[in-house]
């Protein structure tokens, strides 16, 4: 018998994207995947077939205003995910975990990745870092939490990096990133993210594990792509657009466009016209 609230959840729609979907992808078809923090723009991307919506930590800087990720809450994750399920009927909806809600313990881990599931209503969750999360991602797969990824450029440990900088470029800390992506494999990911190396590397990572390599400024060869919805719409400044990010829209523009038009309607008493009145 179906249970009328699953029935009533619009994740449940026919045809969804789920984790073992996704990972079924790997050589077969590459994956598109987008931020989004609000029901309205995961409505549209869920609408355009993208298969994986990512509530990102980014959202700390695109939505919030920080300079960085590191200021941003569970509180602000469960936020922001509950309004992107609530625009998703088939993509897979997956929550980063923010800085130190998983790093202190396993069972800390657990608590607040479980969190993104049951009150977020994501369907997984995303760790940054490599081989040492292992123990975490064994944990969390365990009992029951899909988890995505994310080894290069870790924006949560960008103090410790210095800056948003390429990783890999050495021969030793390519060897050590290409043992990082086994070791979260093993650990039971279902998706690998790649951010911030050569795309030779990247190459070789994809080739070398046996789930879905998810590229972010990591070259044409991963399984798929991931951008930042703000860079992909041009709504931050061009000046300060990674050289890895393609611009499809310039939505801030015509954003800015109408904000001027609508005041010089106001201003100059054309809006409201008589059809826009009772």
């Amino acid at each position: 018998m179906t249970r009328p609230d699953l029935a009533a959840t619009p994740n449940k729609a026919k045809g969804c994207w789920t984790v073992s979907r996704i990972r079924k992808q790997k050589g077969v078809a590459p994956i598109a995947v987008l931020t989004a923090y609000d029901a309205t723009t995961a409505r549209y991307m869920d609408e355009a077939g993208i298969p994986i919506i990512l509530v990102g930590d980014s959202l700390g800087m695109t939505v919030l205003g920080y300079e960085s990720t590191l200021p941003v809450t569970m509180e602000d994750m469960c936020h922001h995910t509950q309004a992107v399920v609530r625009g998703v009927r088939q993509a897979l909806v997956v929550a980063d975990m923010p800085f130190l809600s998983f790093q202190v313990s396993k069972s800390q881990a657990v608590a607040h990745a479980g969190r993104l599931l049951k009150v977020g209503g994501a369907a997984a969750v995303k760790i940054e870092g490599g081989a040492i999360r292992a123990e975490t991602v064994r944990h969390l797969v365990a009992n029951g939490i899909p988890v995505m990824g994310h080894i290069g450029l870790t924006p949560q440990s960008v103090r410790a990096m210095g800056g948003y900088k390429v990783q890999g470029r050495s021969a030793e800390s390519a060897r050590a990133l290409v043992a990082d992506a086994v070791a979260l494999t093993e650990a039971g990911i279902f998706c690998l993210v790649l951010e911030g190396i050569p795309a030779p590397l990247a190459a070789e990572i994809t080739r070398t594990v046996k789930v879905p390599t998810i590229g972010i400024g990591a070259g044409p060869d991963c399984d798929g792509q991931v951008l930042v919805v703000h860079d992909c719409l041009g709504l931050t400044p061009s000046a300060a657009t990674p050289r890895f990010v393609k611009r499809y829209a310039e939505v801030g523009d015509t954003m800015r466009q109408a904000f001027a038009a609508y005041k010089d309607d106001v201003e100059g008493r054309r809006f409201p016209a008589p059809e826009h009145s009772y």
